[in-house]
């Protein structure tokens, strides 16, 4: 491997991938003050540069690490499923993006970091927190548990909202006035795991241990054939209270 580059304000940093955080990543860097190229989109002629950062899909990390790696000193990717086996370092940022925010979203934010080495590692550190991010240590054999604690947070908590927004519109409220009634809901809620955890925050029928409303609450569900889902999540939340009352 070679030798890591001092991480400089002016270093070269080639952006590959052309997609939604690829996009953000590149504003963002400029912004921190970096020397940015790209982000550049499959087939493009890559540049020589000081740091290239991959953001494209994990199956394309390997062939996208081959075609660049004559051109730049260090490879990174921003994937949080994938190791190190193709790159240099991986910088993850934990959120979520549109590919329209400013490039103060990373600002505040976790980041995952690993490095192949302590050096290049402290680099990703360094890009981190040059981005306005925290970094914190993932190492390989711990991406899985960690990208799925994303998944949850972010994927699957809107697939839950999908649902309750379906829910609502049975109910006679429209879709953007569900989103705007539930969403202060909602926020108080991730307020109150945050401050506490689930044990704490719940409230509700299952807490109550009022398996009459639950047992309707099922069936509007399964009304939209969300019944599997529900049945899911009502056994997760019943676990969760155990465990708070054991």
């Amino acid at each position: 491997m070679n030798p890591a580059p001092v991480l400089a304000p002016d270093a070269t940093v080639a952006v590959i991938g052309a997609g939604r955080l690829g996009g953000v990543l590149a504003r963002a860097l400029h912004a921190a003050g970096f020397d940015v190229r790209g982000p550049f989109g499959r087939g493009d002629e890559v540049p020589e540069s000081d740091i290239a950062l991959l953001c494209v899909p994990d199956a394309s990390i390997p062939g996208a690490a081959a075609v660049v790696r004559p051109h730049t000193r260090l490879i990174g990717h921003v994937s949080g499923a994938t190791g190190l086996a193709d790159v240099d370092f991986g910088i993850h940022p934990l959120q979520t993006f549109t590919g329209a925010e400013p490039p103060v979203v990373f600002h505040g934010i976790g980041a995952a970091i690993a490095g192949r080495t302590p050096d290049v590692r402290d680099l990703a550190g360094d890009l981190a927190r040059a981005l306005g991010a925290h970094p914190f240590e993932i190492d390989d054999t711990d991406r899985a548990a960690y990208h799925a604690a994303a998944s949850f947070a972010s994927n699957f908590m809107l697939t839950v909202l999908d649902a309750a927004e379906r829910l609502a519109l049975a109910a006679g409220i429209s879709p953007t006035d569900a989103r705007a009634l539930l969403a202060p809901l909602v926020r108080q809620s991730v307020d109150n795991w945050t401050a506490a955890g689930a044990g704490e925050a719940l409230t509700g029928p299952i807490v109550r241990g009022d398996e009459v409303t639950v047992a309707r609450q099922r069936e509007a569900a399964s009304d939209l054939d969300l019944h599997d889902l529900f049945d899911a999540l009502a056994a997760g939340t019943r676990s969760i209270v155990r465990k708070a009352d054991a």
